[in-house]
């Protein structure tokens, strides 16, 4: 019973060095402006990525499903619990590389994004936990239902935002100026 309960132990071991490396970074613990929302709205806002969830939300309950998805084709045999520990090791990994200031001015750079400092250590623990959302939904609905949740997440996003992970992945990695174009509605 004890070594069930290990990886879950781990995912929040992990969670929490998380914390304590967004801390340490000098990460804001929560929106700079006092309070706490359960949704902000407004990417055009230095309130984006500084509540518990925006819609980059959407973005990291897929990365839950495609890291589920990827885990299982690689490591099916490995248990459910210590795939949640490689993906949670890969999700706070990249909340702690997305807060650096190197991938901020990136994003700042290439991306709409120009009001965009950083995200506060609220909303960087809830995108770990809406990947282990995702990568829980995967585990029990049928695979049609997550590559539907995939590209639903993705149109909704890219018609309501202009972006949404692939479009964030694309920036990042190849900006393209006309994709920056049509994300600044121009």
């Amino acid at each position: 019973m004890r070594n069930k309960r290990l990886p879950y132990l781990i995912v929040l071991a992990i969670i929490l060095l998380a914390v304590a490396y967004l801390l340490w970074a000098g990460r804001v613990p929560w929106c700079t402006c006092g309070y706490i929302k359960l949704w902000h709205g407004d990417t055009m806002s230095s309130e984006n990525s500084q509540h518990i969830a925006d819609w980059y939300t959407p973005s990291h309950l897929l990365h839950g499903l495609l890291f589920y998805g990827a885990l299982w084709l690689v490591a099916r045999r490995v248990p459910f619990g210590w795939r949640l520990v490689i993906a949670t090791v890969v999700e706070a990994g990249w909340e702690m590389v997305e807060n650096s200031s190197f991938i901020i001015e990136r994003y700042r750079a290439v991306t709409i994004s120009l009001d965009y400092f950083g995200d506060s250590v609220v909303n960087s623990v809830s995108d770990i936990l809406a990947m282990i959302i995702g990568f829980h939904l995967a585990r029990v609905i049928p695979v049609w239902a997550s590559v539907a949740l995939v590209i639903g997440f993705e149109v909704l996003t890219a018609f309501i935002i202009r972006d949404g992970l692939a479009l964030n992945v694309l920036m990042l990695l190849y900006p393209l100026d006309a994709v920056r174009v049509w994300q600044g509605g121009l």
